[in-house]
């Protein structure tokens, strides 16, 4: 019988191996694996140790970056993560419990790939709230001044539903 051996890899591995890789990579508890999507700036999430890739980060005010890493945003105010059938779980799941654990962090927008549909995951004065926006409907933050027609952010989107 074998047996699979998992490698932990320090965060100094991690940047020396995303600055070799063709794709992205998202460190967890020294654990890293390819990602899809997102952009080269990614939010450090110290306070989680994971480093991952959000679709969108929004930083309101001035943009702080990892002494170790000049690219990792460590004070992201809104993310925005867009599902897909891969993903979702972890987006999710234990993504989303990580981004809880950020300070500066007010609130995650998942963006669903099957049905027009926004998750909203908004910090309040009782904890995390979260609520849906689907189709004909607005999404609002308002302690970001934030509204968004859902019908918008689909225009000229076709949903694959068997997704």
């Amino acid at each position: 019988m074998t047996t699979a051996r998992r490698v932990h890899h320090s965060y100094r591995e991690y940047l020396e191996l995303l600055e070799l890789s063709s794709v992205k990579l998202e460190y967890c508890d020294g654990e890293i694996d390819a990602m899809a999507g997102g952009t080269p700036t990614h939010a450090d999430l110290g306070a989680s140790d994971l480093t991952t890739f959000p679709d969108v980060t929004v930083v309101y005010g001035e943009r702080s970056t990892a002494s170790i890493d000049r690219n990792a945003v460590v004070n992201p105010t809104l993310l925005v993560e867009v599902a897909s059938s891969s993903t979702e779980g972890y987006d999710r799941g234990e993504k989303l419990s990580h981004y809880k654990q950020i300070a500066s962090l007010v609130a995650v927008l998942i963006i669903s790939h099957r049905r027009r549909q926004v998750t909203v995951v908004e910090r309040s004065s009782h904890g995390w709230q979260q609520r849906e926006a689907r189709a004909g409907e607005t999404v609002v933050i308002e302690s970001l001044s934030l509204s968004l027609s859902v019908d918008e952010l689909y225009a000229g989107v076709e949903l694959d539903p068997s997704a």
